[in-house]
């Protein structure tokens, strides 16, 4: 087995919540008295646009909320969507002990609209963590297009055996299994320290 040398991250599931997803989605209908029906197509329409950088939060909003007057503001809604970022104080610490290690190439992989996936960075200082930022927005590709692993590898000059993949979701895992990197379905920090162990990766516990 190829040693490794780069670690890719999914960060909504593994060490923040989801940023925008159907839970959050579901929780601004009630709050702000939406029709689900109405706004989930019109979400699904969009959803490319925005997660590729094509269509800001306001081209978003605009489509998928203020097509029509509404009691609130936008100002109000997006405060609620970042809101919905929180993070998971475990695995980041987790990662955070890996990424000072400087074992290896630490990097997010991620599908993430822009101004949520900087909200992001900004709030929970994933500069700390993260040596690259390979998210949709900037890349102009989602997971699990192979496109967007097979950019990460270029810009990174990694070879596919040599990356691991770590991300809750297994289509994204199964496309870049396809392309020969590793890859470990994220359940918790104990599983995800096991399965690194199976890679020769130990983590420290301080």
């Amino acid at each position: 087995m190829a040693g490794i040398k780069a670690l890719f991250w999914d960060n909504g599931g593994v060490i923040l919540t989801n940023g925008w997803d159907r839970h959050s989605r579901r929780a601004a209908v009630e709050k702000f008295q939406l029709d689900w029906n109405d706004f989930e197509d019109r979400h699904e329409l969009m959803l490319d646009a925005f997660e590729t950088g094509r269509a800001s939060i306001d081209d978003y909003l605009h489509r998928t909320v203020f097509y029509r007057e509404q009691a609130f503001s936008s100002a109000d809604f997006k405060t609620f969507m970042f809101d919905q970022s929180q993070p998971f104080p475990e695995p980041l610490a987790f990662l955070g002990r890996i990424a000072r290690s400087r074992r290896f190439l630490v990097a997010s992989l991620n599908n993430e609209s822009r101004e949520i996936n900087e909200y992001r960075i900004e709030k929970f200082a994933l500069r700390d963590y993260f040596e690259a930022f390979f998210s949709s927005c900037y890349l102009g590709l989602r997971k699990p297009d192979p496109g967007i692993y097979k950019l990460a590898l270029k810009i990174t000059q990694q070879k596919p055996a040599e990356c691991i993949l770590i991300d809750d979701r297994g289509l994204n895992l199964e496309c870049a299994r396809e392309l020969g990197m590793r890859t470990i379905l994220f359940k918790d920090v104990a599983q995800l320290g096991n399965d690194l162990a199976q890679f020769g990766i130990s983590v420290n516990e301080k």
